[in-house]
């Protein structure tokens, strides 16, 4: 079985462990070459440590079972995208609005701005330049378009 068809086979067998938790959704599944299995997982009101935990229980005990991979030889690791993974879902950027974000565009222009709305063909960005200071740049706000077929990656910003 070739590493796609893996891959198809994981994501089917995710989401029905995942079936019976309405606001839980599957991101993604990778496979590297040493059969070390990566499930990305997350949730609309977040995922606790424990879901997480019983998920990958589930998981690993079924691909053990059926022998999924020859010999018993893999690693799994189910886990909800960390901060530094893109988000790659409608769904996450729904989640995510209200938060600083960094976009990638395909044109390789970057932006930077509050995460404010999501439709099904774009996102909205509200960017902030200047600081407003005495005898500075006025503080502007600017409002972005960008269409999801112009974005290369998003990811979360942390702003201290």
């Amino acid at each position: 079985m070739n590493t796609e068809s893996q891959i198809k086979e994981l994501e089917q067998k995710v989401e029905a462990l995942i079936q019976d938790e309405p606001g839980f959704f599957l991101v993604e599944v990778r496979i590297k070459p040493t059969n070390n299995v990566k499930v990305f997982i997350d949730a609309d009101q977040g995922i606790s440590i424990e879901k997480l935990v019983a998920l990958n229980r589930k998981l690993y005990r079924e691909l053990e079972e059926e022998g999924f991979f020859p010999g018993g030889d893999f690693s799994l690791e189910v886990s909800s995208p960390g901060l530094d993974e893109p988000l790659k879902l409608r769904r996450q950027y729904t989640k995510n609005i209200g938060r600083e974000v960094e976009v990638m565009l395909t044109d390789g222009m970057k932006k930077e701005g509050k995460l404010v709305n999501v439709t099904d063909s774009e996102i909205g960005l509200l960017e902030e330049k200047g600081k407003g200071k005495p005898g500075g740049k006025k503080k502007e706000i600017v409002e972005h378009t960008i269409p999801f077929d112009q974005i290369k990656t998003t990811k979360i910003q942390i702003k201290f």
